[in-house]
């Protein structure tokens, strides 16, 4: 009996392990300043403890959002959080809500005597939060935060013109709006679209105006062919927009015109019946089992 117990187990785990996995929370990079704000008095821990649980609740309602919390000019903190234009509200909320936990995680500290660094930054792949203390050095808005590349060399002779051209239409797209063919649109600091088999997406901070997130982005496009050359795809975190492409040979898949989180609700559901199927399919064979036992030990007992 012990074997089917197990089997149910690992059914059971497998099930909510699959269900759970949620790219928009994954961890892309951390920023945390060396400096520790000396804090006896505990003021600034609370201080941003306020400004977090500020962040989180305007995160149900709008997908970005700078505050300050504090009135003293030593102790009060400057906070942004910030979702991917895709995000729907929910999601976005989602998303924000576990970062506060993740920069005591990451960056150290508890908020209890000074082991709080004075500025942090953590980048998830949907979603991301900073925050600075009043009077720390503010960061260029082009700097570069974090680079990932891809692999190099797509075989496409076209491949650095499809690209470049995928470019000029997000540094496009994030000012003026552009419709898109898949899956996003453009407008507002935010593009998500194709060119034949690329497909780009950039963002910039909400604080930027039209001019200056197309400038950020196309910084942000110039630095990813510098530093991710011929890869086949790129992501680069500047201070103030992020951009991002992919290359695919055959073409850039299909993206359905279900939100997320209806296409993760749907995958839940097909996951259940399938793991549902499985589970029913174990306890008939067991039965089976149970019951061809019995036959064998009646027909034993019959032999006599």
């Amino acid at each position: 009996m012990k074997p089917i117990y197990q089997f149910f187990i690992f059914w059971f785990f497998l099930r909510f392990s699959v269900i759970s996995a949620d790219n928009k929370k994954n961890l892309i990079f951390k920023g945390c300043a060396n400096q520790k704000f000396p804090d006896p008095t505990g003021v600034f821990s609370q201080n941003l403890k306020t400004l977090f649980t500020s962040l989180v609740s305007q995160s149900a309602q709008r997908s970005f959002a700078s505050t300050t919390a504090g009135t003293d000019n030593t102790t009060a903190v400057t906070g942004v959080f910030q979702c991917r234009g895709d995000l729907q509200t929910a999601e976005c909320y989602d998303c924000v809500a576990g970062i506060p936990k993740l920069v005591s995680k990451l960056c150290g500290g508890d908020g209890d005597g000074g082991n709080v660094v004075v500025a942090a930054r953590v980048q998830l792949s949907g979603c991301y939060v900073r925050y600075e203390v009043s009077g720390f050095r503010q960061t260029s808005g082009d700097e570069m935060l974090y680079r990932v590349c891809g692999k190099k060399h797509s075989g496409d002779p076209g491949f650095s013109g499809k690209r470049d051209t995928a470019f000029e239409m997000a540094e496009n797209g994030v000012k003026t709006g552009g419709n898109v063919s898949i899956g996003g649109g453009g407008g507002g600091g935010f593009y998500a679209g194709q060119y034949e088999s690329v497909y780009v997406l950039g963002q910039c901070e909400g604080s930027l105006g039209n001019s200056d997130c197309g400038e950020c982005v196309k910084d942000g496009f110039e630095k990813a062919k510098s530093e991710c050359g011929d890869s086949i795809s790129g992501q680069i975190y500047l201070h103030k927009c992020f951009v991002s492409y992919n290359y695919y040979s055959h073409g850039v898949p299909n993206i359905s015109s279900d939100s997320d989180g209806e296409k993760r609700q749907h995958t839940e559901r097909t996951i259940a019946l399938v793991v549902g199927g499985v589970a029913v399919l174990g306890f008939v064979i067991v039965c089976l089992l149970v019951l061809k036992s019995a036959m064998k030990k009646k027909s034993k007992y019959d032999a006599y």
